[in-house]
């Protein structure tokens, strides 16, 4: 009877908060709506405007896409678990979701680090722009992006459910996060541990690297720029994506790279919280209030426009 495997995992993510799950339904419906109104729109108006067809709005569209699905991975699940007394997923539910939030997280790390490859050419490559940074190449980093990421998690997931789980069941968070599942196996893990510490480093690590590097070249070519007005145009491209390269890599180095045993279960909550619901949220809003052309798109796409 100890040998049976599980057939289901039970959440303890909310558990000790029954007063509060009201409360919390609402806030998380509410961001989550906005995240997925919010990024709809920003697709919506990379498709319909003729002004938004250069590379960076593709990208930019591509993670869009990402966002919502990022976000859909977990939280239409939070949300049914927060209006529930028991909050329980079968085996196969949880392989599925950690299967879509590995691919859609690992795919905007890597699309993140593209986009900056798309400012640095535009910035300090601008008369090979439009050779470097064609249709054709821009679709292929696409694809590769999104074709490389489902290899990965769904290799990466097999990996771990392919483990014995005889129990305990219960994951001491309110998604099926690796580290949390991976503790419940009823086998050593270390190989797994492993390739989890190299999968990090590869699709953290090296594109938050990337990012790095393009950066230092985007900022020597600023500063040789003679004109003000040129300067000021340069950082304002890169801007939106600096703060939204921020916003995503402080979450997951504040998550994945600190040491397992530190944090509180309500720090690990809150962190958990604010890159799965919060984060998402932040994209549409980011471009639209400092994207002239992404806000006069919207005007228009909405009916606000004057003219």
């Amino acid at each position: 009877g100890n040998l049976t495997a599980i057939t289901e995992f039970i959440f303890l993510g909310f558990f000790d908060l029954q007063d509060l799950r009201p409360l919390l339904f609402i806030l998380v419906l509410l961001i989550y709506l906005v995240t997925v109104i919010g990024n709809s729109l920003i697709v919506a108006v990379t498709v319909a405007d003729l002004v938004l067809q250069s590379p960076m709005y593709f990208f930019l569209r591509n993670l869009s896409v990402l966002e919502i699905c990022y976000t859909s991975a977990v939280i239409p699940k939070t949300l049914s678990d927060l209006l529930s007394e028991r909050q329980a997923i079968s085996f196969l539910g949880c392989a599925a979701q950690m299967y879509f939030f590995l691919l859609f997280g690992n795919s905007e790390c890597c699309l993140l680090a593209v986009m900056s490859y798309d400012r640095y050419v535009a910035i300090c490559r601008p008369l090979r722009y439009s050779l470097t940074m064609s249709r054709k190449v821009t679709v292929s980093l696409a694809a590769a992006v999104w074709i490389a990421e489902n290899m990965v998690a769904l290799e990466q997931t097999v990996a771990i459910f392919t483990l014995p789980f005889h129990g305990p069941n219960t994951i001491e968070h309110f998604f099926c996060d690796v580290m949390p599942v991976l503790k419940l196996a009823s086998s050593d893990t270390s190989l797994n541990d492993i390739i989890n510490a190299l999968l990090t480093v590869a699709f953290i690590i090296v594109p938050f690297l990337l990012i790095i590097a393009s950066y230092v070249g985007i900022l020597a070519a600023i500063l040789k720029m003679r004109s003000g007005e040129g300067r000021h145009k340069a950082f304002s491209t890169c801007s939106t994506h600096l703060i939204t390269v921020t916003l995503f890599y402080g979450s997951c180095f504040i998550t994945y790279m600190r040491p397992s045993s530190s944090g509180s279960v309500d720090t690990n909550r809150a962190i958990a919280l604010f890159y799965t619901v919060v984060t998402p949220m932040f994209n549409p809003i980011i471009y639209s209030l400092r994207n002239k052309d992404v806000k006069e798109a919207l005007k228009k796409l909405l009916g606000w426009s004057r003219t």
